[in-house]
């Protein structure tokens, strides 16, 4: 077991690195190839920081292992808009003036609740594919923006100054090889520490391995609470669940749909995000404020959540 544990650790190690460099370098190069500033923002964060969440959730249903793929949706849902979101209100208040952000906010609770319907039971093909149907409508209203929406300038801000496409390039590629192998990494390591610990493989995809795939996000958010970007840290983990949610479902359907019969995940902690995603949407519309009182609200929450999980 201790060789499992070494080896979710480092895989969770790589995965952080790898997919922090990975969303650097894709959203650089969206820049220098004239993508505008509010899809990079929208898109290429939010989509590179869930691309862990994706390959670990994807690898496991194609290996039969749903309770973890499943868990690791749910519980990094959880996650983002719970621990890291409080986090990050924690470090800095969080003033959202996006209307980008404010109009991801119900869709994101919108796909959440889609999310919830459709994993009852397990996620089929035809599901899958509705699920990704639903990304691009959702996608399509969140990018109907006002090219100056402050959530476009704190996405400039955010990938830095002086880089070369070559550089970017390189390290886009090396950050996915990493991800990759960082995902199989904690897949293998998780099963192993489940059945050896004697825990279900559910709760360990939705805590250990819903908090590892959910660095990146963390990263993000420290590393946007420094420079004080608000919209950028609530847009991004909107987004990550938005894709979290359909993307990664989506392809998860596609990827080795089964039937599922576990209510910790499907029904307690899939509500338990709707909830949350509902709970932010409120916060947002009444003060679009999220100030260090709420932080420490979300991250009790999380707390609150996880013996639930256990079933």
């Amino acid at each position: 077991m201790a060789i499992a544990a070494l080896a979710l650790i480092v895989g969770i190690a790589i995965l952080a690195w790898a997919s922090d460099q990975f969303v650097m370098g894709a959203a650089r190069i969206a820049l220098l190839k004239n993508v505008a500033p509010i899809v990079v923002g929208v898109v290429v964060v939010g989509f590179g920081t869930s691309s862990p969440e994706l390959l670990v959730s994807a690898s496991a249903a194609a290996s039969g292992q749903l309770e973890i793929s499943i868990g690791n949706i749910v519980g990094s849902n959880l996650v983002n808009l719970s621990l890291i979101l409080g986090i990050g209100a924690l470090i800095l208040p969080l003033v959202v003036d996006s209307k980008t952000v404010r109009r991801e906010a119900p869709l994101t609770a919108a796909a959440m609740l889609l999310f919830f319907i459709f994993v009852q039971g397990g996620i089929s093909g035809i599901e899958g594919l509705a699920m990704l149907g639903a990304l691009a409508a959702a996608l399509t209203l969140v990018l109907r923006r006002d090219p100056s929406d402050e959530l476009a300038a704190e996405a400039v801000a955010f990938t830095g100054t002086a880089y070369r496409l070559r550089t970017e390039i390189i390290r886009t590629a090396l950050g996915l090889i990493g991800t990759l192998a960082g995902a199989q990494l904690v897949l293998w390591a998780a099963v192993d520490l489940a059945d050896r610990a004697g825990l279900s493989r559910g709760f360990v995809g939705a805590t250990l391995v819903a908090v590892g795939t959910s660095l990146p996000e963390l990263v993000t958010v420290v590393q946007s609470a420094r420079r004080h970007e608000g919209d950028l840290i609530v847009g991004n983990l909107l987004g990550s669940n938005l894709f979290n949610s359909l993307a990664v479902g989506g392809v998860v359907g596609l990827a080795g749909g089964a039937t599922l019969d576990a209510p910790a995940l499907t029904v307690t902690a899939s509500l338990a995000a709707v909830a949350l995603g509902v709970l932010v949407w409120a916060m947002m519309r009444t003060g679009r404020r999220l100030g260090r009182m709420e932080g420490a609200a979300l991250v009790a929450i999380y707390v609150g959540l996880v013996p639930l999980l256990a079933g």
